[in-house]
């Protein structure tokens, strides 16, 4: 995909990174936000560091404002922030840890969008990829914020999705098992790995929603779950 430009949140996280080698080996350029991310991170040319975090809608208009004087334009929005915290009950969660889920889950990817859809609305075309997780279609105990914070992102893509399709403008959320990454491994040494879904997988889902053959696509909710279906 020559001269087609990503932003990638969360670039330097457990998934980010592959998905940001991922997208450069396919021919994109890609700017990568994290609040603490080096240009060493990634030794490519056409990468770029965006040391930012997504606290406001403000820090999220400066990014986007800072990719469209580098590169041009952003056709391609891939929202990997997350985060999650669980082992309590519903009745048991306090207001701090629901409120901190949807600001890590929720109103991060919000900010995002405001910030990236008018520019993409503007030139007529866009992408727009967010991960969220299986627990928000299929919630478990003990992890209600959690769950209820990736539902509501759920719903927001798909929003998007209706909202902007009359340019062009495509939105979809990947919805992925545990993922085999670093950290997983280290929360989880107990765990079987072979059940868990490999980064690269959905690596290479998003590359295709990017491209011309995912242009179709857009509103889904799609499940990626590997061997722990």
């Amino acid at each position: 995909m020559p001269d087609k430009v990503a932003l990638v949140t969360g670039a330097n996280g457990g998934l980010g990174i592959h998905v940001t080698k991922t997208l450069l080996d396919a021919g994109f350029s890609v700017a990568g936000l994290a609040p603490k991310i080096q240009q060493s991170d990634f030794n490519h040319p056409n990468f770029a560091t965006l040391p930012v975090k997504i606290d406001s809608l403000d820090a999220a208009k400066k990014a986007v404002d800072t990719v469209i004087a580098r590169f041009g334009e952003i056709d391609v929005l891939v929202h990997t922030v997350g985060g999650f915290a669980g082992g309590q009950t519903v009745a048991a969660t306090d207001d701090a840890t629901f409120q901190r889920m949807f600001d890590i889950n929720v109103t991060s990817a919000f900010h995002m969008l405001r910030a990236v859809i008018p520019h993409m609305r503007k030139a007529g075309a866009g992408r727009i990829v967010a991960i969220c997780s299986r627990a928000a279609e299929d919630p478990g105990p003990s992890v209600g914020a959690y769950s209820a914070s990736k539902a509501a992102l759920v719903s927001l893509i798909r929003t998007v999705a209706g909202e902007n399709k009359d340019v062009g403008i495509t939105a979809n959320v990947i919805l992925p098992g545990t993922i085999d990454t670093a950290a997983n491994r280290s929360a989880m040494p107990g765990a079987d790995t072979a059940q868990w879904v490999r980064p690269a997988s959905i690596a290479s889902l998003i590359v295709w929603l990017a491209s011309d053959a995912g242009k179709d696509g857009t509103g889904a909710a799609i499940p990626v779950y590997g061997r722990g279906l």
